[in-house]
């Protein structure tokens, strides 16, 4: 059975009308000496775009997928056919899932590994037959009630234990299917007050939960990425997980920061009060820029809306930052997006990933040229001119003490700052934008 109703989209160009047609992205064009395909490994999320139903905390289903049916395991299987469908039409290589996205839970734990067995097996089929990959699994432990205090982070030691079964078994199944990576999101890892909370127990908790989920990917030689995807606020009043800094400062107290990386989400940053360059940035700098999940949210709206990505500014400076990462081996652009509740034709997944896709090439070709004739760069090194001489080169080399600095100052006191030039670099940036 065909659940889309139309044809393999290909690259037309700027010019084209044709919506159900690529604008910017040209799987193998070559940019800065790669194939674009492989700067941007875009990837399906099995949850929006095969679980969601348009509901809302205020409304219900407004999507009625063809690929639903009369029971659980029917159902899998059917999206896995939908799923591999429309990643060969769109061009996608990669997919990435919760584990109770790809079936529900069963009548018991034991059951519902049996369920993940059997659709994974099928994955893989179809994995073989296509020569799509799975950029990362993960496991879903925030929807469930059992998950109410959180997982890791629980006040009942039950559910710390269940929690860490289930992410037993994602693991696993992610290293079957050749996972390139494995993603914690700390979806209830947090609180919301701190009058019931003990929030040293919980810390060192999660932290063991991580040390031990480490220790059995090595133990079953899985060798993909672990990841942490930073996010604030939603749902619990607190999160552990707030913003890349958060994050790293927990990994290092815990001697976890070799083994983890950052999965960087766009809308995450902005509920965090960031920019998703700042996010991606230091991340970068920190060497634990990992993956991303490409989408955007409504800056009027205070949660997480995970819309299609469309802003090539923001695009933009993301790829900057990608492209001074050297890429995201083995990390990728997962869309981690929904189309909006209105939207709710099989047409209109197709259409927001082409945006989303497109999106990001234009971000990916506008980064690539400013890099390339190091439009921005003469600018930074002559706003940082001092440190490369005198009194600045021996501080950057750690050659002063405070006395030695007190004694410049006395006799160099009198200090004249140079412009930043903000509006002439924002202005040369869209000019690369417009082009």
């Amino acid at each position: 059975m065909k659940y889309f109703n139309f044809e393999k989209i290909l690259y037309e160009g700027s010019k084209s009308s044709n919506p159900l047609a690529f604008k910017q992205y040209n799987p193998d064009e070559k940019i800065l000496g790669k194939p674009m395909k492989e700067h941007l490994k875009f990837a399906m999320s099995w949850w929006h775009t095969l679980c969601a139903q348009g509901t809302d905390p205020f409304g219900e289903n407004t999507m009625n997928r063809p690929w639903n049916q009369e029971d659980a395991l029917k159902t899998a299987m059917a999206k896995v056919d939908a799923g591999f469908e429309f990643m060969q039409k769109l061009s996608i290589s990669y997919f990435c899932f919760h584990d109770r996205d790809l079936v529900s839970e069963g009548a018991t734990l034991q059951q519902t590994n049996e369920l993940l067995d059997k659709v994974s097996d099928y994955i893989l089929v179809k994995m073989k037959e296509t020569g799509i990959r799975c950029l990362w699994g993960t496991a879903n432990c925030f929807n469930n009630k059992r998950y109410v205090h959180g997982a890791g982070t629980s006040c009942n030691a039950e559910v710390f234990a269940y929690a860490a079964a289930q992410i037993k078994k994602a693991i696993e199944i992610t290293k079957k299917l050749g996972g390139e990576n494995y993603v914690f999101w700390g979806g209830r890892e947090g609180y919301e007050t701190l009058l019931n909370t003990d929030m040293e127990l919980e810390l060192n908790n999660f932290a063991y939960l991580l040390t031990l989920a480490r220790d059995y990917a090595k133990e079953i030689g899985f060798d993909g990425q672990f990841l942490i995807e930073p996010k604030p606020k939603e749902p619990t009043k607190h999160q552990y997980d707030f913003d890349v800094q958060t994050v790293l400062s927990f990994l290092r107290k815990y001697h976890l920061d070799q083994d983890f990386k950052m999965n960087i989400e766009a809308n995450h940053a902005t509920l965090a009060g960031h920019t998703f360059q700042h996010e991606l940035c230091v991340a970068r700098i920190n060497g634990v820029l990992g993956s991303i999940d490409a989408n955007q949210g409504d800056m009027l709206l205070g949660w997480d809306t995970d819309q299609f990505p469309t802003n090539v500014y923001d695009a933009t400076l993301a790829m900057i930052e990608v492209l001074k990462n050297g890429g995201l081996h083995k990390g990728g652009l997962n869309f981690d997006s929904k189309v909006r509740r209105g939207s709710f034709t099989e047409e209109d997944l197709a259409l927001a990933y082409i945006a989303g896709m497109d999106t990001f090439a234009k971000g990916l070709r506008v980064a690539a040229k400013i890099i390339e004739d190091k439009a921005l760069d003469s600018y930074v090194e002559k706003r940082y001119a001092s440190y490369k001489k005198g009194i600045g080169l021996d501080i950057v080399q750690h050659k002063t003490s405070m006395k030695d600095l007190e004694q410049y100052a006395l006799q160099h006191d009198q200090i004249q700052n140079e412009s930043g030039k903000q509006e002439l670099l924002e202005a040369i940036l869209n000019q690369y934008i417009y082009e």
